[in-house]
């Protein structure tokens, strides 16, 4: 009888809640329309540094060709959310669908590890250019940086798509209360009515490896390009570099770091409130600032 009471109680989740922010009206109108100027914003300064570096021939190079892709890679991004927040903010269900729920689940993980690969290749690029000048033009040539491209994205699509399938095949007993901004693992592990740790250590496995992976790989390159800047003679010529390579680090830091506190330490007992804060950094902010990061 418990058993029968259980399926049928599984039967009844067909959407999720997100609560977003729990606050007075007046707030959340606030928070819609600074949440809405920051897409906007976000959305013309990408979709403007695309747009230029597809229609100018003078920029189709190597380095602009990851520019373009990570401004377009970011454009889809933030949509992958934030329009979905922004309805929230006026509804009063705030409700999204089981099949809404884990297809942004996927999209936004799997854009956010193709922007983890993008940035671990703009890196390799930057490293190359200012380390190896002189054989830079025969080893980074279009076609080679075309399939360096197409391989952050073939991966970053792939890099969880099982961990998704297997937590959407998960039993949920009826609880549908997600106290986030986004369909996140973490409250859906939790909302499940039977426990999976071999999937939520892959989970976390894969966030950690992608993670660490590309940002160690960031670190050390960068650690060579401003050694080999530092040597350069001219200091016209090390502040132009320091200000290319500060920028990007600034938005390196800033993606990684709140990666960092909501996916490889889980186990901290981060707050509600600090998830929610640590999530909106990675999924708004940062694709704000890439225009400017670019520049």
């Amino acid at each position: 009888m418990n058993v029968s009471k259980a399926v049928a109680s599984m039967a009844f989740v067909r959407e999720f809640i997100l609560t977003g922010f729990s606050c007075e009206w007046q707030i959340q109108a606030l928070l819609f329309s600074l949440f809405t100027a920051t897409y906007a914003l976000t959305i013309t300064g990408n979709g403007a540094i695309v747009c230029a570096l597809w229609c100018d021939q003078r920029l189709h190079t190597p380095m602009y060709m990851f520019l373009g892709n990570f401004s377009f890679l970011e454009i889809w991004y933030v949509s992958s959310t934030v329009p979905k927040m922004l309805v929230n903010f006026l509804s009063e269900s705030k409700t999204i669908s089981f099949t809404g729920c884990f297809l942004q689940f996927y999209f936004f993980f799997s854009l956010g590890t193709t922007e983890c690969f993008l940035l671990a290749v703009m890196a390799f690029d930057q490293y190359f250019a200012i380390c190896h000048p002189l054989h830079y033009p025969k080893i980074m040539t279009g076609q080679f940086c075309a399939k360096l491209v197409i391989t952050c994205w073939f991966c970053g699509f792939l890099w969880f798509l099982i961990p998704i399938v297997l937590n959407s095949q998960l039993p949920f007993c009826g609880l549908n209360v997600i106290d986030h901004l986004v369909c996140d693992p973490g409250p859906l592990f939790a909302l499940a009515c039977a426990s999976a740790p071999t999937t939520q250590l892959l989970c976390y496995t894969l966030s950690s490896l992608v993670i660490f992976g590309n940002f160690l790989f960031i670190l050390g390159s960068y650690t060579l390009v401003l050694l080999a800047v530092l040597r350069v003679p001219s200091a016209t010529g090390r502040r132009k570099a320091f200000s290319t390579c500060g920028s990007h680090l600034a938005v390196v830091s800033l993606f990684y770091g709140s990666l960092m506190v909501m996916y490889v330490s889980p186990g901290l007992g981060h707050s509600v409130g600090m998830q929610k804060i640590a999530t909106l950094f990675y999924a708004m902010v940062t694709p704000l600032l890439t225009p400017s990061s670019t520049a």
